[in-house]
C-alpha cells in the first residue's frame, strides 16, 4: 500500500468536513422552510463541493486517494463519505419538498389572480357564471 502524504489527505478530509457543514446548514434551513436562508447558503455549498472535488481529484492523481489510504485515515475517509452521502440524500429530498411547496404557492397565487382579471362570462340561461374556485393552501413552518 502507498504511504499517504498527510497534506493531501488532510486537505481531502478538511474539504469533506467543510462540505458536510455546508450541507448540514442548508438542510437545517430547508427543514424549517426558511427558503431565503437556504438560498443564501447555496453558494457556500457549491464552493465547498468544488473544493472537495478538487481535493479528491488531487488525491486521486497522486495515488493518495481513498484506495491508497490505510488504517485510521481510511476509516475516517469512509465515515466522512457515508456521512456526505446521507447529507446529500437528505438535501435532495428537502430541496424537492421546497420546490414542490414553492410551486403550489405560486400556483395558488396565480390562480387567485385569474378570477379578478377575467371578464364576466354568462352561462347557458343568461346567468352570470361562477368564478373559478381557487384551491386552498395551508402552510406551517416551525422555527
Amino acid at each position: 500500500m502507498n504511504q499517504t502524504p498527510a497534506p493531501i489527505v488532510q486537505a481531502l478530509l478538511v474539504a469533506g468536513q467543510r462540505l458536510a457543514e455546508a450541507l448540514r446548514a442548508e438542510n437545517e434551513a430547508l427543514g424549517r422552510l426558511d427558503l431565503g436562508r437556504a438560498a443564501t447558503l447555496a453558494t457556500a455549498k457549491v464552493q465547498a463541493s468544488d473544493a472537495f472535488a478538487a481535493a479528491y481529484g488531487a488525491a486521486t492523481k497522486t495515488g493518495t486517494g481513498p484506495a491508497g489510504m490505510a488504517g485510521e485515515l481510511r476509516t475516517a475517509a469512509e465515515r466522512l463519505a457515508l456521512g456526505l452521502r446521507d447529507l446529500s440524500d437528505e438535501n435532495r429530498r428537502l430541496l424537492e419538498r421546497a420546490i414542490t411547496l414553492q410551486s403550489r404557492v405560486i400556483e395558488t397565487i396565480a390562480g387567485a389572480a385569474i378570477p379578478a382579471s377575467r371578464p364576466a362570462t354568462y352561462g347557458g340561461l343568461g346567468q352570470r357564471a361562477l368564478p373559478r374556485q381557487v384551491p386552498s393552501l395551508a402552510l406551517a413552518a416551525r422555527a
